[in-house]
């Protein structure tokens, strides 16, 4: 998370003299990019990009820890020779690929989707997806200045963001999940992702922008270190980090695709490259490990992805804080996103919400699928060590509980929150069936596999009426708190029914999820939703009052502030 890097990933110009964002209109990139098609050029050296991003490193590492193939390499005992380029400008690499100069295009799943059209206009450079690096887990984060607390305060507000980059498809998710569509915001698009005038960190200075999705260096820098920006250097007065990818760590995934001729024609090398990158990320992982030592292996990988990523050996911290924002997926990870038809975050799901949302800022005519490669794993797996990895908790439940219950007394639940629903429940309810809860069961897995770092609370409410009959009667002061008592045993117990209910479904889908990321409540009569008059709960006026007391109220969570609460980080 300690990163001070500047990448660019569109059309990078670096001007001093211009003083105001230059903001431009957003087309569909056959509109953008324009080049012909042209056959993969047969040479002894393959060109393979890759960009400024921490997954990055494991490219090296099985090239030698070089932008040339050393021959003892893992990618070179593989037989293959490639140079790897590091192209951060998209629509220059499409150029490059419909060219035939590099079969290989390097980018997140987002990017290429929206190249989606172009890139399928010629049966020759259709994309085969065929692997899949890392997801964003903490590198790219959505800021947003004063009065805004949750997602659903978007609506209304002017939002800047880099056209044809990382953060297209993550704005729209965060949108649709906040119930908001592209219409409920103003969107500001600009050329550059950071570092020049024309960046999201420069609109953000702007009076009238009022959230910017950007890398985590220049959201650390607006905020003061990710706290609340002080206004002092290049912070902003009270601007904050609404959810980095820390929390939404499963909705930028980094993936490499190859062009359909050159899959068809070479196969065996395209398998071998994948197989490469799957046991370069396991010794790359294990020289990290053992990193302490200060070992060679150590200097010379982190020495030499310094020196490719960021044009200098002695970017070093720059190069580490990138490798910490990326989770790289390896062997098991890939299986889970191209052949797990159950995983709620595989390919074809991504793909399908990332249309969705393009087709809403007119940036794809409708529905591509791509193809992916149909890998044999069992075949990949040999050779590798680190597969079939358990499930390990990631918060501590413990530390979790404590938060929220210090929370709870505080009145202080909305803290970090990012998106909240509710479900109701009939009277004296203590069960919960799949058959009636389903759509709402799906969308908690929903929620749960994609911001994985977030806490979940499961906050139980119970009716009131009881208890303001047992006051009206003017019963003892010990007995109407033994009633306030059993009502909030009563919504912790649906509370932790409806919790282990929604585990259980994603258990028999398929789905595992982390029951550590659960919190439960209860409040009993304390939140109802007709209100508090004075000391007491205001009386239900209608039955409909009476009945939206009776709910289980889900809230998402984000807790990156609270970093003791994870188990490991």
């Amino acid at each position: 998370m300690h990163i001070k890097f500047k990448i660019l990933l569109l059309g990078m110009s670096i001007s001093l003299t211009a003083q105001a964002v230059d903001y431009i209109k957003i087309a569909p990139m056959n509109k953008v990019v324009k080049g012909s098609v042209g056959n993969v050029r047969t040479v002894d050296t393959t060109v393979v990009p890759i960009i400024t991003w921490g997954g990055d490193i494991a490219t090296l590492h099985g090239n030698g820890d070089s932008a040339m193939t050393k021959s003892d390499s893992i990618l070179g005992k593989l037989g293959l020779n490639y140079r790897l380029i590091r192209q951060d400008i998209f629509s220059k690499q499409i150029k490059s690929y419909l060219a035939g100069e590099t079969p290989y295009l390097r980018g997140t799943l987002g990017m290429l989707n929206q190249a989606s059209d172009i890139l399928n206009q010629d049966p020759r450079t259709r994309p085969v997806i065929i692997y899949q690096l890392t997801w964003s887990a903490g590198g790219d984060a959505l800021i947003v200045k004063p009065g805004i607390r949750n997602t659903k305060d978007l609506k209304g507000k002017t939002i800047v963001l880099q056209a044809y980059g990382p953060h297209v498809d993550y704005m729209m998710r965060v949108l649709t999940d906040a119930g908001l569509t592209a219409n409920d915001v103003n969107i500001r698009w600009v050329k550059d992702l950071t570092g020049t005038d024309n960046s999201p960190m420069e609109a953000f200075y702007q009076q009238d922008v009022d959230a910017a999705f950007v890398i985590i260096p220049d959201a650390l820098a607006l905020t003061s270190g990710g706290s609340i920006g002080t206004g002092s250097e290049d912070s902003v007065k009270g601007a904050s980090i609404l959810m980095s990818t820390k929390t939404a760590n499963r909705i930028i995934a980094d993936v490499y695709a190859v062009r359909t001729d050159y899959f068809q024609s070479n196969r065996s090398d395209v398998e071998k490259f994948v197989r490469g990158l799957m046991k370069s990320t396991e010794t790359m992982q294990a020289v990290v490990q053992n990193k302490a030592s200060k070992s060679v292996a150590y200097k010379t990988m982190i020495k030499a992805s310094a020196k490719a990523l960021l044009d200098s050996e002695q970017a070093i911290a720059d190069t580490e804080g990138m490798y910490l924002d990326a989770e790289f997926v390896g062997f098991d990870g890939n299986v889970q996103f191209f052949n797990n038809s159950k995983y709620p975050r595989r390919l074809e799901i991504i793909n399908q919400e990332v249309q969705k949302g393009l087709a809403q800022l007119g940036l794809v005519k409708g529905d591509v699928l791509f193809t992916k490669a149909d890998w044999n794993y069992a075949l990949l797996q040999a050779g590798l060590t680190d597969t079939g990895k358990k499930q390990v908790p990631k918060f501590d439940k413990v530390k979790v509980a404590s938060m929220i219950s210090k929370r709870q007394q505080q009145g202080a639940l909305e803290q970090g929150e990012l998106f909240k629903f509710e479900v109701y429940f009939a009277p004296n309810q203590k069960t919960f069936s799949v058959d009636f809860y389903q759509d709402a069961f799906n969308k908690v897995i929903n929620l749960a596999s994609t911001y994985g770092g977030a806490v979940i609370t499961v906050e139980g409410h119970s009716d009131p009426m009881g208890y303001l009959r047992k006051h009206k009667e003017a019963v003892p002061q010990v007995v109407l708190g033994q009633i306030k008592q059993s009502a909030k045993n009563l919504s912790l117990g649906r509370a932790q029914a409806v919790r282990d209910n929604i585990i259980q479904f994603a258990s028999s889908k398929g789905v595992l999820l982390d029951a550590s990321q659960f919190a439960v409540v209860g409040h009993g009569i304390s939140s109802p939703k007709s209100g508090i008059c004075g000391n007491l709960p205001c009386a239900p006026k209608t039955e409909q009052d009476w009945r939206s007391n009776m709910r289980v109220e889900f809230r998402i969570i984000q807790v990156e502030a609270e970093e003791s609460v994870f188990k490991p980080l």
